[in-house]
């Protein structure tokens, strides 16, 4: 592993990378001390899980008493995003030299920011630093966030509602401008606006079941509307 380009990893993270997802998990650790949850059981689902759109799911939808199926889906489907992501990122980052544990292993630190970073750093890097500075860049964002939602659980007491709840939003709010920047088609511009119309009008109609219905109708418009448009092309 190239010393170098995981020391510039880390440099790199140590900034808005990792104030921005730290920000969201001092508002999670927040929420989790409201709801009694355990310090220990807050942070291991930070390290174990490394998601807050599937920890925050996880939470909320426990506490509104939801169905273990829908549970479990909602979780399921909330992460299913890594697995093209993965095989988007991986090929860039491998090389011959390098063993292939140590990508199974950087494929469990990957987030959206990690992501996004590492597309827009690697066409800068040789291929054999890539997995160095992914590594660097990733363990700082982990260790920032378990070290944030202890925190968040410790002065759970001393914020406000609306506090925590603007804290959590952060990383959302960072990810949705990261997503809103990329969008090139109207495919993505159709499955983004559709799913921010179908995710708040099925909270309204089931809280239990929105995070998967809404998910759910929000593609099944998108595609309808394309589906429409090209026909009448």
């Amino acid at each position: 592993m190239s010393r170098e380009a995981f020391i510039a990893g880390i440099r790199e993270a140590s900034g808005i990378p990792v104030a921005v997802v730290a920000a969201g998990y001092l508002g999670f650790g927040a929420l989790a001390a409201d709801y009694g949850i355990p310090v220990g059981i807050t942070v291991l689902s930070t390290v174990a899980i490394w998601a807050l759109p599937g920890q925050l799911i996880l939470v909320e939808m426990h506490t509104l008493g939801a169905p273990f199926v829908a549970l479990l889906l909602s979780v399921v489907l909330s992460s299913a995003r890594f697995l093209p992501m993965t095989l988007v990122l991986m090929p860039l980052m491998r090389h011959a030299r390098r063993r292939g544990w140590r990508y199974y292993l950087a494929a469990q630190l990957l987030s959206l920011v990690g992501w996004t970073m590492a597309m827009a750093r690697f066409p800068s890097l040789a291929r054999e630093q890539r997995l160095a500075w992914f590594t660097g860049f990733t363990l700082v964002c982990v260790a920032g966030s378990a070290v944030a939602t202890t925190v968040g659980h410790m002065l759970a007491e001393g914020l406000t509602p609306l506090a925590k709840t603007g804290l959590v939003f952060m990383a959302p709010m960072y990810y949705l401008l990261i997503l809103t920047g990329g969008v090139r088609d109207r495919v993505a511009a159709a499955g983004l606006a559709c799913g921010a119309l179908a995710g708040p009008l099925a909270y309204l109609v089931s809280p239990e079941w929105s995070v998967l219905g809404g998910g759910l109708a929000g593609g099944t418009l998108a595609w309808l509307v394309l589906r429409a448009a090209k026909h009448h092309a």
